[in-house]
Formats: C-alpha cells, structure tokens, sequence
C-alpha cells in the first residue's frame, strides 16, 4: 500500500513539473518560445538560428582565447627585457666598482686598509650620479669609512677637492697626499690626518669614475 501511494505521489510530482514547464513555455514571448513541434518549418528555422548562435560563441571564445593568450605571452616578452636590462645594469655597475676598487687597492694599500678602500669605492659608484653637491659627495664617501665625523668638519676640509671637481681643475695628486705619512700605517694616524686622506681617497675614486663615464 505504501508503494502504491509513493508511486502515486511520484506520478502526479512528476506530472506538475511537466505542467509547469508548459506554462513558462506558454508564458513567454511568442519570438522566444521553444518549437515544440520539431516538424514545423519554423522550427528549423529557430534551430539554425541557435546553432549560428552557438557558432558565433564559440569563435568568440576562441578569438578570446587566442587573444589573452597573445597579451600574456606579450607581457612575458615585456618582463623578460626589463629583467635582462636590470641584470645588464647591475653587472655593469658591479664592474665598475670592482675596477675602482682594483685601483684604489694599486694606488694606496700602502697605508690604508683595503676594506676601507673598498668602502669609499663602492660609496664613490654608488653617489656618482646624484645631483649632489661635490662637497657632499666627498663628505658621503668620507663617512662611510669615518662615522663619527661631523659633517661641517668634513666640508670645511673638501673644500679644495670640491672646487677642483667643480672648475675641472686637476688638485695635488691625492699619492702625495699618502707620501707625506712617511709611510706611517693606518691606524698609527691622527683623526685629522685619516679624514686628509679618506678625503684625498674620495677625491680619487670620483675623479676616476668621471674617467670611466667619458670613456666610448
């Protein structure tokens, strides 16, 4: 008895939905209503309107496809140029501090440290060009190696540097600078004599990098 009223309720549940189907077939507009009549001229014509449709969507979807795909495959080449010019630019700048350290460490490990030539080199490439005063671009390199320095102090010593860099006049020969310690070691300077000569290093390590950029 069960089962009978369970395929009864299945039935008639059943029937409704096939029901309600009708009816929003019915309720629609006469343009959109589904051919139900497959035989019926119209519903060919109603078909192939669907199938061009579908056609149409799928060219669509490919053109789409195709042209997302172009796009990031246009952006991978973008990156790849930025990534190269950022490599290039770093190996390049990575040469020319290696070079001027090369130099410093020829022209005066005598007497200074080379981890302090190496500071000053790579401080001197890395500020070269900033729209920096020439004093203060001495005084940076200078502080990097002698922190506590106040800067007044450091300017007021640059001041021939300075203007020798600004008039593209040529100064004393920073090695005769180094000759007058009379060979005396780093640390046996006075505080006065190691800012002279990180001073006179900078001047140096400046000038040889304006070298290197007028160079073809």
């Amino acid at each position: 008895m069960t089962n009978k009223i369970n395929g009864s309720d299945t039935f008639y549940s059943l029937q409704s939905q096939v029901d309600l189907e009708l009816l929003e077939a019915l309720l629609e507009p006469e343009d959109a209503a589904y051919p139900w009549n497959v035989a019926d001229e119209e519903s060919e014509a109603y078909f192939q309107e669907l199938e061009q449709q579908f056609e149409i969507q799928d060219l669509i979807d490919e053109d789409l496809t195709k042209r997302s795909q172009d796009f990031y495959n246009h952006l991978d080449t973008l990156w790849s140029g930025i990534s190269l010019d950022e490599s290039d630019d770093r190996n390049s700048q990575q040469s020319v501090v290696f070079n001027l350290q090369e130099t410093l460490c020829s022209t005066f490990c005598t007497c200074v440290p080379q981890t302090l030539l190496n500071t000053i080199a790579t401080k001197a490439a890395e500020i070269f060009a900033r729209h920096q005063l020439k004093g203060e671009q001495l005084v940076e390199c200078v502080q990097a190696v002698l922190p506590t320095w106040p800067e007044e102090d450091l300017l007021v010593l640059a001041r021939p540097y300075a203007y020798a860099m600004r008039s593209n006049e040529s100064h004393n020969n920073p090695a005769s600078t180094i000759a007058n310690l009379n060979n005396r070691e780093w640390t046996n300077l006075s505080e006065i004599e190691q800012a002279k000569v990180s001073l006179a290093i900078a001047y140096y390590a400046l000038t040889q990098l304006n070298k290197y950029q007028s160079q073809p």
